[in-house]
């Protein structure tokens, strides 16, 4: 690749990496990638930083005709943490699940692999792999959101889902076409989260 196509390839990622951004599910609509693209999406997750290639994430696709069962697992998460739930916030907990024509579990093993890599190394690898595909999903031209929220810490929605003990629900990935976005906000300055080691100032 010569100097001038590889400026243009930087400028061209510097493009989509500053305008990716967060969409909710709920604006997520059909159609959402199909087979080949979600081949290249995850070809991308998996290029991410691997300590001992010992692959400690997973993702779990929830397809449409088990969106209804999803919906029920959050239903009873809710209803395990409030009792007192009414019946609208009941539903709403369901309809969680039927948002975005694409949607997936990302899930951590603490146990898969060497001991010696820590969790703390396992999520950040996981979190790669998803910024990864979130990236090239928009690439692509689609909209992607992250989503997590109490229920994934409900022992029964785990059990419910077939999460190993040494297995966490760390949060959902939505994918689709995007119907509306939020004005775009903006990034923090480089100097809010960059410090020299020693400078006081």
């Amino acid at each position: 690749m010569s100097d001038e196509e590889t400026a243009n390839a930087t400028r061209l990622a510097s493009q989509w990496i500053a305008l990716r951004q967060t969409v909710l599910p709920k604006r997520l609509v059909a159609p959402g990638p199909d087979a080949a693209e979600l081949e290249q999406l995850f070809l991308a997750a998996s290029a991410a930083p691997d300590h001992d290639l010992i692959n400690p994430w997973r993702f779990l696709i929830i397809p449409e005709h088990k969106r209804a069962d999803l919906g029920e697992l959050f239903a009873l998460a809710l209803l395990e943490r409030d009792p007192s739930a009414s019946a609208d916030q009941v539903a709403q907990a369901r309809d969680k699940a039927q948002r975005a024509p694409w949607l997936m579990l990302l899930i951590v093993d603490e146990a898969k692999g060497c001991a010696d890599i820590d969790m703390h190394e396992r999520v950040l690898s996981a979190g790669c792999a998803v910024q990864n595909f979130m990236l090239l999903a928009h690439a692509m031209g689609y909209g992607t959101g992250l989503t997590s929220g109490k229920a994934l810490k409900s022992a029964s929605f785990g059990a419910g889902l077939g999460l190993s003990a040494s297995e966490h629900a760390i949060c959902f990935l939505s994918v689709g076409s995007v119907s509306s976005r939020k004005p775009f906000k903006a990034r923090p300055e480089v100097s809010q989260f960059t410090r020299i080691w020693g400078d006081n100032a």
